[in-house]
């Protein structure tokens, strides 16, 4: 079995889990992966810039729409690789767009993670916590509060976060760590959701075979989503991860500081994953650019 269909068969379980994508649309992007595996030799997943020029060189013959179909399709497919760290930068920027732009991720505004909140203080009210609430709040926290992508938190060993200590250090694919911020809110929710977890237990959020699968962490969001009169379609961990992005953004965030908190090598991954709405751009430069201090002469 090649690399290429190990991450193939990790992208449409991804696919299913998080967009409930049918089975046609399953099939379509196999068979555009496969097919664009078969130009690559194998070696798609590895691709540089060059290679996957050279693959739509293939599509010459092709109609708009088919083009436009299989450049999404593997322009997703290489998001769900830098997301979740199987490769560091993108290359997807060199396949052809035929008409029309990328389209943005899907944001969730402020009110909407208000909601979600909401719905979780709601259920830690009583006085006897249950487990499952501890441990949906810890997710949300983590997910909202420091931006961790799925694979991160799933796989948080049971000591990652200390009381004493305002940060996680993660190790990504490839052994390659970074610092992220953990809120005292956070942490207190951790410290909260540990108290049920046997000490002996090797990851924060155990499950009978090692740790909890993202596919579940999918399940209990979408969940969240729905209790929370949202709907589950627009909702992910990921999700949740650009909205942190976004939010910091909107809060005047820098996006190096971004860049850093996100553990991106390439800052034009972290301009994909962060969106700022035009309405907001158009204030910012109304109101910070130098000459919007100047009075307009003819």
């Amino acid at each position: 079995m090649s690399n290429d269909t190990v991450y193939i068969d990790r992208f449409l379980e991804m696919m299913a889990a998080e967009g409930g994508a049918s089975q046609n649309t399953l099939s379509a992007y196999r068979s555009d992966l496969e097919q664009a595996s078969s130009f690559a030799k194998g070696k798609l997943a590895d691709s540089d810039r060059g290679a996957l020029q050279d693959v739509a060189s293939a599509w010459s013959d092709l109609k708009n729409n088919s083009v436009s179909r299989k450049s999404s399709s593997l322009r997703r497919f290489f998001g769900f690789l830098v997301e979740e760290g199987f490769r560091q930068d993108d290359p997807s920027d060199a396949l052809p767009r035929p008409g029309g732009q990328r389209s943005l991720p899907k944001v969730l505004s402020h009110d909407e993670i208000a909601r979600l909140f909401e719905t979780i203080e709601t259920r830690m009210a009583s006085q006897q916590v249950k487990p499952n609430d501890a441990r949906l709040s810890a997710f949300i926290e983590l997910l909202y509060g420091s931006g961790l992508r799925a694979s991160e938190l799933v796989s948080l060993p049971r000591k990652s976060v200390m009381v004493d200590r305002p940060f996680l250090i993660i190790r990504g694919k490839g052994g390659k760590e970074r610092l992220v911020p953990i809120s005292d809110r956070a942490r207190s929710a951790v410290k909260r959701w540990s108290d049920f977890v046997d000490t002996d237990e090797k990851y924060l959020f155990p499950s009978r075979t090692g740790h909890i699968s993202r596919i579940r962490l999918f399940q209990i969001i979408k969940d969240l989503a729905v209790k929370s009169d949202i709907s589950p379609a627009k909702i992910s961990p990921h999700v949740l991860r650009h909205a942190f992005a976004t939010h910091l953004l909107e809060g005047g965030a820098d996006l190096r500081a971004l860049q850093t908190l996100l553990g991106h090598s390439d800052i034009s991954t972290t301009q994909i994953y962060t969106h700022v709405d035009s309405a907001r751009l158009v204030e910012l430069v109304n109101n910070r650019h130098p000459l919007s201090r100047r009075n307009l002469t003819r």
